[in-house]
């Protein structure tokens, strides 16, 4: 983030900075519906003094972070709701936000920004932990998870992100992309963006796109590793490992680099790999991306 832009943000308002994202202002990152998560509350997360479960006051870009440009898009499959963060209504400063019934159709336009280091290795919304180095999202409305394409209008580039976090509730943002999203956005630099969202059918997208399981078995050999987090914490790195590894029982290995410890399930099959997948995400902690070596 530019020098201008962090004093900037320091002189707003505490309302305004409470809702502050590194996109320039807009977006509440890793919170829960009212009542859920061991007592924090949406507003608890946005009104961070950097003295509670968030160290920072202000979001950040990562310090050294690693190249995420060859980060494949989230892959659209049928998964049921998440149990947290689809309550039908919350209420956040006062308004009352509603959650879509399904997001069959749902498109959007408007402006879009990201969220990073504050929030990365903290809960989402539907119980997840944000890795600001995966392809996820905040919304505000669309059911948790949903598969969106997001187009950047100003250059079209386009990824597709799963959205597992509710947010942004400050100013006219859209929708809050992890770090690896807006990096493939190229929208870092500015911070924001003007895109349009649409809603993404993962059985008619995998039908369309012949990236079934089952093809993905056949078309490769490869050994499989399934990343589950990247964390900045070794600690919290081996409290992921651990809680893998009783989850799927397979090895769970932690890769080092970059000031980042990646958390990898594996080597495995591709159809052990399905079986992990399953497990990780009834879980909750998240459907982790494949990792083929």
């Amino acid at each position: 983030m530019h020098r201008s832009l962090h004093l900037g943000i320091l002189l707003l308002p505490l309302v305004i900075l409470s809702g502050c994202s590194v996109g320039g202002g807009g977006g509440v990152f890793g919170a829960h519906s009212p009542g859920q998560g061991g007592g924090y509350t949406l507003q608890d997360k946005i009104v961070s003094s950097g003295n509670g479960r968030y160290k920072q006051r202000v979001d950040s870009m990562p310090a050294n972070p690693p190249d995420v440009s060859r980060i494949p898009d989230a892959e659209p499959v049928p998964v049921e709701r998440s149990r947290r963060g689809n309550s039908s209504t919350y209420t956040v400063f006062g308004r009352t936000y509603r959650v879509l019934g399904s997001s069959r159709g749902f498109t959007q336009t408007g402006t879009a920004s990201w969220y990073g280091n504050k929030f990365h290795g903290h809960e989402t919304s539907n119980g997840e932990v944000y890795d600001m180095f995966a392809m996820t999202a905040a919304h505000t409305s669309l059911p948790l998870p949903t598969f969106v394409r997001v187009t950047n209008l100003n250059n079209n580039r386009q990824v597709i992100v799963r959205v597992n976090d509710r947010g942004p509730f400050v100013g006219n943002r859209i929708i809050d992309l992890s770090y690896a999203a807006a990096h493939r956005l190229d929208m870092l630099d500015k911070g924001t963006a003007r895109v349009r969202l649409e809603a993404i059918d993962p059985v008619q997208w995998q039908a369309r796109n012949k990236r079934s399981s089952r093809q993905l078995a056949k078309s490769s050999n490869n050994r499989v590793f399934l990343q589950v987090g990247a964390l900045g914490n070794a600690e919290a790195a081996e409290r992921l490992q651990s809680r893998a590894r009783e989850l799927t029982q397979a090895p769970v290995r932690v890769v080092s680099g970059q000031a980042l410890y990646r958390v990898q399930v594996g080597p495995l099959e591709e159809a052990s790999a399905e079986a992990a997948i399953r497990k990780l995400e009834a879980s909750e902690l998240g459907r982790p991306f494949r990792i083929r070596q």
